[in-house]
């Protein structure tokens, strides 16, 4: 497997794509949007999600490690993998990570020494059954479809293969559920305006739409191949675990 090392001193790339908060994009334009979108935030990603999450975001990831379950010395894909906090996660772990992101604004600023591969994750450049597990953080509601995206991951997943997967959620407590959606409809897009770069920041609440229902989520991973599957839901976010058949 030969992968792309991303030069960290290469420009950040865009497409001159202006990101609409208000609009809700699909198919090939929202695949622009979220990619210039994400060029344009990287300086400064991890410090807003650090901010935003009041750190629990690091937590989160831990979580997710301890849930992914893949034996020490295999090799985990980060998907969307950002600037590297995942990958980081998954060496720690003493596992091998590889990580592939559409934003090479993301991939210049990452802090791991793990190879990168500028990539889309809808058709990962990766043999079928060449890895023991995936991870995917804060990603799935950003994809253009969730359907391919898990047959593409059950098709590099070797059989037996884990995966973990974290995104945004709202708190399941009615109380808990409103004190979140005022933090992050309404603070999270000041704090980005103030920190980076504001229009992102209004769209990325508005994003949560994108996500289906957990049973909906979890028949389109069952029809990709996995099984095993679970749901853990924190203050903020969700963890989906399984395994490949």
């Amino acid at each position: 497997m030969t992968a792309r090392c991303v030069n960290r001193e290469s420009p950040v790339l865009t497409d001159g794509v202006t990101v609409d908060p208000n609009h809700l994009p699909t198919g090939e334009e929202k695949r622009r949007q979220v990619r210039s979108m994400f060029d344009s935030i990287a300086p400064r990603y991890d410090l807003v999600n650090r901010i935003m999450s009041f750190g629990l975001d690091v937590r989160w990831r831990k979580a997710a490690m301890k849930r992914l379950g893949v034996a020490g010395g295999g090799t985990v894909i980060d998907l969307a993998c950002g600037t590297g906090d995942f990958c980081r996660e998954i060496q720690k772990a003493g596992l091998l990570p590889i990580g592939l992101d559409l934003s090479m604004g993301m991939l210049a600023e990452a802090r791991t020494e793990a190879p990168l591969l500028h990539a889309d994750i809808l058709a990962m450049p990766l043999p079928d059954a060449s890895v023991d597990g995936a991870t995917c953080g804060f990603a799935l509601r950003n994809l253009v479809e969730l359907p391919g995206f898990f047959d593409e991951v059950a098709r590099v997943v070797r059989p037996g293969g884990r995966i973990a997967f974290l995104d945004a959620a709202q708190p399941d407590n009615p109380v808990l559920r409103w004190g979140h959606s005022i933090y992050f409809n309404r603070i999270v897009p000041i704090i980005g305006g103030i920190l980076s770069e504001g229009r992102a920041y209004r769209y990325l609440p508005k994003s949560l739409a994108y996500l289906p229902p957990w049973d909906d989520m979890k028949a389109s991973l069952e029809d990709a191949g996995f099984d095993m599957l679970e749901r853990q839901v924190f203050t903020g976010a969700q963890l989906i675990t399984g395994a490949r058949r």
